[in-house]
This record gives structure tokens, C-alpha cells and sequence, in this order.
């Protein structure tokens, strides 16, 4: 039987591919000393690997396809086959973001300020690439842990870390002063898997049920009864990805609405929508939408 060898991201991403695979229609399963998951299906081995490794392993062709952020792609400097773009992390479906940190009371205000300085990160290759080609003299050290820590106690001047919406850095009495790259969850491929015709196309198949479930996150369906003279009105409140569908009920001058619209916006609409006419509102969830 022809196998297909996935690496998982252990780690701060774990929990969420785990979640997104399950929405997908895979249940992966493993205890917690285990570095090889179950999954049901009969042609996917599963391994667990740091997101920071795993372009290696997908690269070196340990492993057929993984999910990592695309900084650690750089970072490694990895000649892979990026199949697809899953927007995702820990918390949320946003961009993370490498920024340069500083002590808010530091007088460092721009990158050029830190000629001559040290700056500790977990990318050590790019961030020494990145002041290269800004022609920008900095010594970089290779960060552990506790990154944002080290500037606080003055160990180093600035720290290259990641971030989504800041709330940590601004905790921490730091202040961020450039941008280095956004990054986001991507799907890869090992280049020969990629160029095998089953694999290729046991991997398409996977990144677009992937898909599909990061876009139905946050979304809920919506399903309601609208008579004719009020249809107009209700039809100007729907948000949706297209058009909604609209239906002609049995001998009745009304009308069946489906939609789908954001989880954020239900609590508001949905009285709108009532007081517009709409009656037998049913909302339910989403697991895929392709």
C-alpha cells in the first residue's frame, strides 16, 4: 500500500492543526509521550516535528508533506514545494509578524539606531541577512527562550521576535519600532512527493479539505422563511460569500433564504432580520467551506 508521510507541528501549533485536520475529516490521535499520532486513514503516517525543523525534514524527504510558517521556510532556506497558504496560529486565522523590539524607555527609535548593537532572535539566518542587505552592522545571537526577557534585563539591546497582535511586547515595557516580515501557516511538500502522481494528488486532495475548514472558521450558516413583500428588505441585511440562495416555497408567496455569514455578526443580524420580516431562523455551523 502506497503511504503518505505528514509531519504535524508540535508545539504552539499542534492543538490548532489537530483541530483544523478533525474539521477536515481526520482524527488524529496520540498520548502525550507519543511522537507518532494515529490518523484514521490507511494511506497517511503521522509524525510529530517542531514547525522550526520541519522544512528540513520535508526537504531531506523524511517526510512528505508538513505544515510550518513560512519564516522558518526562510529561515532554513529550504528547497520545497509550498502547496498551499493556511492562514492560521495558536489563537487565531491571522498573519503573525517578526518585529524588532526595544525597552520603551530605550533611545534606539529606528533601525538604523542599532548600528554597532546586539539582537537576540530564534532566526538567526534571516534577521543577519536582513541587516545585511540594509547595510546595517549588528551582532546576532541565538535566543533559547524568554526572548523578549533579554532586552528587558539589557542582556542585548533589541530582539527580533514574533507577534500577532502586540499585547505581550506592550506587557513587557517593550516597544516595537520596524517590521522584519509577516509569516503565516503553510502546507509543503517533500519536491520528489510532489512530482509522484498519487502522492501529488493524495496532497491536493488534503490541502483543499484543509482549506475549506479554515474558511468556514468563523462562519455560520443561516437558513430562514421571508414572505414576498418582505423579501426586498430582508435581502439588503445578507451578507454572503456570493448571493444568497433563494428558494420558492410550496404553493406560497414566500420564499426559503440560505446564507452564510460571520459568527460576529449573527447576534446583531438576527434581530434585524426578524424585525424585517424574516421567521423560522435557523443558524448551524460550518465545517468546510469549499
Amino acid at each position: 500500500m502506497k503511504l503518505l508521510k505528514l509531519g504535524i507541528p508540535k508545539g504552539s501549533l499542534e492543538n490548532k492543526t489537530i483541530e483544523l485536520f478533525k474539521t477536515a475529516g481526520w482524527s488524529i490521535t496520540y498520548g502525550k509521550r507519543s511522537y507518532f499520532p494515529d490518523i484514521d486513514d490507511d494511506e497517511i503516517s503521522c509524525a510529530l516535528v517542531r514547525a522550526q525543523e520541519m522544512s528540513r525534514y520535508v526537504e531531506n524527504g523524511t517526510l512528505d508533506l508538513g505544515l510550518t510558517g513560512a519564516d522558518w521556510i526562510l529561515e532554513n532556506e529550504s528547497d520545497i514545494t509550498v502547496v498551499r497558504d493556511l492562514i492560521y496560529s495558536k489563537a487565531s486565522t491571522r498573519r503573525a509578524r517578526w518585529v524588532l523590539v526595544v525597552r520603551d524607555d530605550s533611545p534606539i527609535e529606528r533601525i538604523e539606531d542599532l548600528e554597532g548593537k546586539k539582537i537576540s532572535t530564534e532566526i538567526v539566518n534571516f534577521t543577519t541577512k536582513y541587516f545585511q542587505e540594509k547595510d546595517i552592522t549588528v551582532g546576532v545571537e541565538f535566543s533559547w527562550g524568554a526572548t523578549e526577557a533579554k532586552v528587558v534585563e539589557g542582556l542585548v539591546d533589541a530582539a527580533v521576535e514574533v507577534t500577532e497582535t502586540g499585547s505581550t511586547i506592550r506587557a513587557n515595557k517593550l516597544k516595537i519600532i520596524h517590521e522584519l516580515m509577516t509569516t503565516n501557516t503553510q502546507l509543503i511538500a517533500n519536491n520528489d512527493a510532489w512530482a509522484d502522481p498519487w502522492k501529488r494528488k493524495k496532497i491536493e486532495r488534503i490541502a483543499t479539505l484543509l482549506s475549506g475548514s479554515l474558511a468556514a472558521m468563523g462562519k455560520v450558516g443561516l437558513k430562514m422563511n421571508v414572505s414576498k413583500e418582505d423579501l426586498g428588505a430582508v435581502m439588503l441585511l445578507l451578507p454572503s460569500l456570493k448571493a444568497p440562495t433563494v428558494s420558492e416555497l410550496y404553493h406560497e408567496k414566500w420564499y426559503a433564504i440560505e446564507t452564510i455569514v460571520d459568527k460576529n455578526v449573527v447576534r446583531d443580524l438576527v434581530p434585524l432580520l426578524q424585525e424585517s420580516g424574516a421567521q423560522g431562523i435557523i443558524e448551524y455551523p460550518l465545517n468546510k467551506v469549499v
